[in-house]
């Protein structure tokens, strides 16, 4: 289970990732909150990470760095627009699971896979057949 610093640190990280592109945008912002809630941060805490960011804390669960990199593709394509800097997201969702130590080649796959669905949303389940096909 992820304690406390853990879940202010993921949020923490998805913050930093939101902002990579200078602001953070309303949809954004909003899906921000709803991870929040979900890991039982408080509106007070959530805002105060915006303009005070904590450390990185590198999750032991492999499948909580699952989760977490899936959050990180559904927040690179919340607003469903290709932006210039989108391009320069991809690198970062990259290079955030490689610190994440997740496998260089599942990332690639998810990355390329995210080109043939809907809104290039990787659904959950072949997201963890990835992971489950490159970890066995």
């Amino acid at each position: 289970m992820v304690n406390r610093v853990e879940k202010l640190s993921l949020l923490s990280e998805m913050i930093a990732f939101a902002k990579y592109d200078k602001e953070i945008k309303r949809l954004e912002y909003n899906f921000l909150l709803g991870v929040a809630k979900q890991l039982e941060i408080t509106r007070e805490d959530f805002d105060y990470l915006i303009e005070n960011p904590v450390s990185y804390v590198h999750l032991k669960s492999h499948s909580e760095r699952i989760v977490q990199f899936h959050r990180l593709v559904l927040l690179m394509n919340i607003e469903q627009r290709v932006y210039e800097s989108q391009r320069s997201g991809v690198v970062k969702l990259y290079n955030f699971g490689l610190r994440m130590g997740l496998s260089h080649e599942a990332i690639t796959k998810v990355l390329y896979l995210m080109e043939s669905f809907p809104n290039k949303i990787v659904p959950p389940d072949v997201l963890i057949d990835v992971f489950k096909t490159q970890y066995n």
